[in-house]
């Protein structure tokens, strides 16, 4: 029973926007009966306007009608009877299992409703594009004259930003995704008994009559560009409720985690269209890694974007070893071993698109964990001006990387961009007339006019063992994915100090901590004074997105960060409000931030003698070197990002 609440809330139902699915759970009968109109659905409860907020027996039968708890709202009475006149007009049944339809508004006198409301929409689905449009007309289900009488468009229309929009969920429900890319259309709200839609043709007929008789409500039209629209398709239909619904029929009891699950049962099960849907979402969403982790009571699934990670679902824990399972079978890798980290990759073609998925898995305590990388092979590589480097940061990379030979070390963590920054100074060579080879661990792009080598400790092929090895094959410059041992660590050495140019990534925290690494690798100092040309480190940060931009008051941290290294007072910078374009995150993209290292005689002299990181650090400074964090707040007073984004990702030492 429902216990009274101690503060109720007074609406207006007749402005309050009133969800479709909380009308299905309470009958128009029933809503009549008690006076009460049902507003929305709020987690396990439904929200209910009534004048009695503590009639103990209506707020009983309000509960064994719908099941749910109630959470009722105040409203005074002649206003819930115009709300449930105004919001029950066409909806039939009685009681939460009825099937529910709206039907449409009355069209001008020259076209009866019937027009329209009686199109059938599985008949609608069976044709494609124009092919439903003249079907609608050829059944006598629509009229032209009932088309233009209802979706008039006024000559003064504007355009529409979809990018700053706030497409409600509700609308989104009334257009399925495959008649909204059928048309290219993209529905925005409901507004009374009327659903806007945004399209490129506002006077386009035909389909304004086939997304009425879809919608069962009045369109009204609003204009947006081709491409805008698309966009907004990609980024507003999301398959995370579909993807749960694969997974709520099958009632099965979880397996255990030892069990084995045939490859036959996996084929057949809804487990084959989640995975097609979960990849199809994380590709639509620009992420880079997709994680499934198992927790004690659910499946927890997460995107990383734009190098954060974000939760986009919980399934059943029934569709544990499902997935976990179809991961296995698409990598080639073992289904029957659960106690070992296990790897593979498989790949798939996704909207037109081919996409490398690297697939890592690995036992937790709760069972299997796995880890989707997503490499998309349409991946055009980054000039060097596009990732961010300063104009003086630019112009001392682009004089190392003129060098006949000797080594330059790209380092930071892992998602820093090392691997872009590799790709990019590469193909800023001549590919042609040099003999460009590569070794990486995986090749995650490939390129025209460049040999690149996929390390298989499988079979022996290790980055020392494939250094080796390209040493005979007359190499002119050679990338080495990761330098993560001794052995690569001297053979890439004597490479840069016998003709060749050597480019490598690390992982140091600065710049001259890369140099450190090499040392700490066993590499004599004589040797890393000989063959380094200079060190470049990086990292990550978000930009702000351009499209909801607004200058806003910083945390006091962000303030005394920006001051205490740009020596200015500010207060208020560039912070993203959320919209379309971001998903509501404020930021689009990343930008990197560099910190060069320039070996230069004093340098190479403090490597030679011994001297400690912080030596080296200040003749570094002393001769220009930028730090990541002055360079980071030099893109914060251009308006890229902001104080708080250089403060989480940058970490300086100096």
């Amino acid at each position: 029973m429902l216990g009274l609440q101690l503060s109720i809330p007074c609406v207006n139902p007749n402005t309050y926007r009133i969800q479709p699915e909380a009308l299905e759970l309470i009958s128009e009968a029933i809503a009549r009966k008690h006076n009460v109109m049902p507003l929305a659905v709020i987690g396990d409860a439904l929200r209910v306007a009534m004048a009695e907020a503590d009639d103990a027996a209506t707020l009983k039968e309000l509960t064994d009608e719908t099941g749910m708890e109630i959470e009722p709202a105040v409203a005074p009475t002649d206003e819930l009877r115009e709300a449930i006149a105004q919001n029950y007009r066409g909806y039939s049944g009685s009681g939460s299992d009825a099937s529910v339809t709206m039907a449409p508004p009355p069209l001008a006198e020259t076209a009866p409703a019937e027009a329209i409301a009686e199109v059938p929409r599985d008949a609608a689905l069976e044709h494609e594009g124009a092919e439903l449009k003249l079907a609608l007309l050829e059944q006598g289900h629509a009229t032209a004259e009932g088309s233009a009488a209802v979706n008039e468009s006024p000559p003064d229309m504007v355009l529409t930003n979809l990018n700053t929009f706030r497409i409600e969920p509700e609308a989104l429900e009334l257009i399925p995704e495959s008649i909204a890319r059928r048309y290219n259309v993209i529905p925005l709200a409901v507004t009374r008994n009327a659903l806007r839609v945004a399209m490129a043709d506002a006077d386009d007929l035909l389909t304004l009559e086939a997304l009425t008789a879809w919608a069962r409500m009045r369109i009204e039209p609003a204009m947006a560009a081709p491409g805008e629209i698309q966009k907004a398709i990609d980024r507003n239909y999301k398959a995370y409720a579909e993807i749960e619904r694969q997974f709520s029929a099958t009632a099965a009891p979880t397996p255990p985690i030892e069990e084995a699950i045939s490859s036959e049962a996996i084929a057949g099960a809804p487990v084959v269209r989640a995975m097609d849907l979960l990849v199809d979402e994380a590709i639509k969403n620009r992420a880079s890694d997709i994680h499934i982790e198992p927790e004690a009571e659910k499946l927890r699934l997460r995107y990383r974007i734009d190098g954060v990670l974000h939760d986009i679902a919980s399934l059943p824990l029934n569709a544990h070893a499902l997935l976990i399972s179809r991961l296995k079978i698409l990598a080639n890798m073992n289904i029957a071993d659960h106690h070992r980290p296990q790897d593979g990759q498989f790949s798939v073609k996704v909207r037109g698109r081919e996409v490398d998925v690297r697939v890592a898995t690995i036992p937790t305590a709760y069972g299997e964990m796995g880890v989707l990388r997503i490499l998309d092979k349409s991946f055009m590589a980054l000039s060097l001006g596009e990732l961010g480097f300063s104009p003086g940061n630019m112009e001392q990379y682009e004089n190392m990387l003129k060098s006949a030979y000797g080594m330059i070390l790209i380092s930071g963590p892992t998602g820093s961009g090392k691997t872009t920054t590799l790709y990019a100074s590469v193909n800023s060579l001549d590919c042609k007339g040099y003999n460009i080879i590569t070794i990486e661990d995986p090749v995650e792009y490939r390129f025209k006019d460049i040999n690149q080598i996929q390390v298989n400790p499988r079979t022996g092929l290790t980055f020392a063992a494939g250094l080796r090895a390209v040493m005979r094959h007359d190499p002119d410059i050679i990338l080495v994915g990761e330098i993560r041992d001794p052995e690569t660590a001297e053979i890439a050495v004597q490479a840069a100090l016998t003709g060749h140019l050597v480019l490598a990534s690390v992982h140091a925290n600065d710049a001259v901590g890369s140099l450190f690494r090499l040392l700490d690798l066993g590499v004599p100092s004589f040797l890393v004074s000989s063959a380094l040309i200079g060190c470049v480190a990086q990292r990550m940060l978000r930009r702000v997105c351009p499209h909801c931009r607004r200058l806003s008051l910083a945390p006091i941290e962000a303030q005394l960060a920006y001051h205490q290294e740009m020596g200015e007072e500010r207060a208020e910078f560039f912070y993203g409000t959320g919209c379309n374009s971001c998903s509501y995150t404020g930021y689009l993209g990343r930008i990197a931030v560099f910190e060069i290292l320039r070996m230069s005689d004093e340098v190479r002299r403090l490597v030679l003698t011994g001297a400690n990181a912080g030596q080296i650090r200040v003749q570094a400074r002393q001769e220009g070197m930028v730090s990541m964090w002055h360079d980071g707040m030099l893109k914060v007073k251009s308006g890229i990002t902001n104080p708080s984004e250089v403060i989480r990702n940058v970490f300086s030492l100096g």
